[in-house]
């Protein structure tokens, strides 16, 4: 669509940021027409400018980029850390199951699991986050390959065993689970959280229609969102049961995007689906106890994603985790 710019971004653009923060050499508040001198009292009560998160539009320092393979067997459920994510991707696989992965940054808990394998298409998709850090348990002998060769920092059960850990209580292979802070403390340069083509405010397009339950639905797999005015959320469900945290919590976001994309058979292993997140398609974005319907468009792999209304103006998410889910187109 013209006008949309492809989201391009200075490799490690927001760690340079935070380094001239911290060394002093940008100040918030002065003018192009300020003179060199003293602050004026004014400016010395001024409070600095928040940082705001580009994945949740909540306050949050940038931050290195995670995104952990997560397990949604049902032998695997209920999930653990995934409710501090700030964004969770739902995925089609082989047989028509449903699997997560979890993309952190703002908050990063102690554990995160079950952890499952990656995919080749992760390679592209995961992408838009420059060089993230990515947790998984493993991956068939072609796509570990792929994985290796990307400029992801890969960081598997099978490769840094030391980040990772069995429960005991579970069955395996569900009962896998990743320390984040020991994966990140292998990925020195992982990129930090920065544009990926979400735009928030606080206030809704007053147009949408109104839908109180939206869902997506594998050959093997539904995940379905309600939503709650009380907790001004979509609750998730999968499998038509609540969709809950080990600690008893519900999982659900205050933003859904339904995104339908192109599966095909993968190229190295084509019982897979490939799942196309470049290019263009129509998306559904449930906020506030409306949908929208918006087009999605990524240029290439290291852009990020604009979600695009039909008055050409970029759709404006609610604050918090974010949910994007995948249709088959």
């Amino acid at each position: 669509m013209p006008g949309i710019t492809p989201l391009r971004r200075p490799r490690y653009a927001g760690r340079l940021l935070t380094a001239a923060l911290a060394a002093g050499a940008l100040t918030f508040g002065a003018t192009a027409h300020s003179a060199p001198g003293p602050a004026a009292d004014s400016d010395r009560a001024r409070p600095a400018a928040a940082a705001t998160s580009p994945f949740t539009g909540l306050p949050a320092e940038p931050a290195p980029v995670l995104a952990v393979k997560v397990d949604n067997h049902r032998g695997a459920r209920p999930h653990t850390g995934l409710d501090r994510a700030d964004i969770v991707v739902v995925e089609q696989v082989e047989g028509g199951l449903g699997r997560l992965i979890g993309v952190y940054a703002s908050d990063v808990p102690d554990a995160v699991g079950p952890v499952r394998s990656a995919r080749d298409y992760n390679v592209e998709q995961l992408r838009m986050f420059d060089r993230p850090a990515l947790a998984y348990s493993g991956a068939a002998e072609g796509v570990e390959e792929v994985i290796r060769n990307s400029p992801l920092y890969a960081l598997s059960h099978d490769t840094f065993p030391a980040a990772y850990y069995r429960d005991a209580e579970g069955e395996a292979p569900h009962n896998l689970y990743v320390r984040p802070a020991d994966v990140l403390a292998e990925a020195p340069d992982a990129s930090l959280s920065d544009d990926i083509g979400f735009r928030f405010a606080d206030d809704a397009p007053e147009d949408g229609e109104p839908t109180t339950t939206a869902g997506v639905e594998y050959p093997a797999f539904r995940a379905d969102f309600t939503w709650s005015a009380e907790e001004e959320r979509w609750l998730a469900s999968f499998d038509g049961a609540p969709a809950e945290t080990a600690d008893g919590g519900r999982l659900g976001g205050r933003t859904v995007v339904i995104q339908e994309v192109e599966m095909r058979p993968s190229d190295v292993n084509p019982a897979t689906p490939y799942i196309e997140t470049v290019g263009e398609g129509s998306a559904t974005v449930l906020r506030g106890g409306r949908a929208y319907e918006t087009t999605w468009q990524r240029p290439d792999a290291t852009s990020g994603t604009a979600f695009v209304r039909p008055d050409g103006e970029r759709m404006r998410f609610d604050r918090g985790q974010v949910w994007i889910v995948y249709k088959e187109a």
